[in-house]
């Protein structure tokens, strides 16, 4: 048993991005994922990503870390047999197919709790398992549209912007593995599996704060604010002589001890800027000020003034910066593995970290079926003939 969910079978179906995502949360602390892929050709995700080094993705050791990849015709009835049988000795099993692909294929949930009462069926999904929008194809991007947060991103004068990341994908999946850990919880009291339904646009909602209260009680529509929010100040990012620094002082303690450091003890009790509310009126012509102070000066002496005073500051890191960083080298948010093809891969560390049972990076991403043996003869208990067989029949 190896961390904290070391004694959790999960099944992982499904492709792309959420339903995995959730797989690779459970089993970066400790879960035995087994990933189902359509024999052939298998996720996807191993074909995706921007730059393609020996023609392979490096999203896919990332995503795949952790798991055993078995491959297996789901739409077959003889995938479907041995699906069953998989999922009958799992705890958990993740899916992302739109709602009615599972009970399509004879595994619908009262079915497979015939079998395995206490099973947790997580479901990812666009839209989630019931509504009027549940039948339709649901990807990342539409979640954060309809979510709420394509609107408010971006600046004023442009059209909606996108984070650079598949974001309502991720967010879907955290939630998917959250809803997943909370009902193992309750399984210890009830002995019962149950439905996790995760939709990526109430992921992303789950993100938008107070903003549909804001519309219907107080009339506010939100709306994109660039690299500020409103009301909140001074918080922005403003120039040096080498770049930009972020500084974050809207609190009032901590707006005094700017204003001292910039010279001008004064503007702390200034009634423009003396209040959360009044700094918020006022916040352009405050953020001109400490421009003007921060123009002069290079972002290293500044930053350090800004650390040395109890300022909240930084820079808006890139890749090459995170790698250099020695807060991220001491805390090891960054680790090496080491991969048949690329060498010496970095990739991101688990979080959040555990004191008694942290996670870890045990392997990365598989190679299509590399666990076909291990599940098929030794899970299952099938023969070496009886597996030869089901590869020469297109079943696995």
């Amino acid at each position: 048993m190896t961390g904290a969910l070391g004694d959790l079978r999960v099944v992982e179906m499904g492709q792309l991005l959420a339903g995995p995502f959730c797989g690779q949360l459970l089993g970066d602390f400790g879960a035995e994922v087994v990933k189902i892929e359509p024999p052939g050709s298998g996720d996807p995700m191993r074909e995706w990503g921007r730059e393609k080094p020996h023609g392979m993705s490096l999203w896919w050791p990332i995503l795949a870390r952790n798991k055993k990849s078995v491959t297996l015709n789901l739409r077959a009835p003889e995938g479907q047999a041995l699906a069953r049988e998989i999922i009958a000795r799992a705890d958990v099993l993740v899916e992302n197919f739109r709602p009615g692909t599972l009970e399509r294929w004879g595994l619908a949930p009262a079915e497979l709790h015939k079998e395995n009462p206490g099973l947790i069926i997580t479901r990812v999904t666009g839209y989630g398992q019931d509504g009027p929008y549940a039948p339709r194809a649901g990807f990342g991007s539409i979640g954060e549209a309809m979510g709420g947060i394509r609107y408010v991103t971006g600046d004023p004068d442009k059209p909606p912007s996108r984070a650079g990341i598949s974001l309502g994908d991720e967010l879907a999946g955290t939630f998917a593995a959250l809803g997943t850990l909370v009902a193992l919880h309750a399984r210890h009291r009830t002995g019962r599996g149950q439905i996790v339904d995760s939709a990526l646009y109430e992921a992303v909602l789950a993100l938008m704060e107070s903003l549909v209260p804001e519309w219907e009680i107080a009339g506010y529509q939100r709306e994109r604010t660039g690299s500020v929010l409103p009301n909140i100040a001074p918080s922005n990012v403003y120039p040096t002589l080498d770049g930009p620094v972020l500084i974050a002082a809207n609190r009032d303690t901590i707006w005094r001890r700017l204003a001292a450091l910039m010279g001008r003890p004064e503007l702390a009790d200034d009634e423009r800027y003396a209040t959360h509310g009044a700094r918020g009126a006022n916040a352009e012509e405050l953020d001109d000020l400490i421009g003007a102070w921060t123009a002069g000066q290079s972002s290293d002496a500044l930053l350090e003034l800004l650390h040395e005073n109890g300022i909240p500051a930084g820079l808006t890191y890139r890749a090459k910066d995170m790698l250099a960083d020695p807060h991220y080298k001491a805390r090891e948010a960054i680790i090496r593995m080491a991969h048949p093809e690329f060498g010496d891969f970095p990739m991101h560390n688990v979080f959040p970290k555990l004191s008694g049972t942290p996670g870890e990076v045990r392997t990365l991403g598989p190679s299509l079926g590399q666990h076909n043996t291990e599940v098929y003869g030794g899970l299952l208990g099938l023969s070496p003939d009886e597996i030869t067989a089901l590869e020469a029949a297109g079943t696995i």
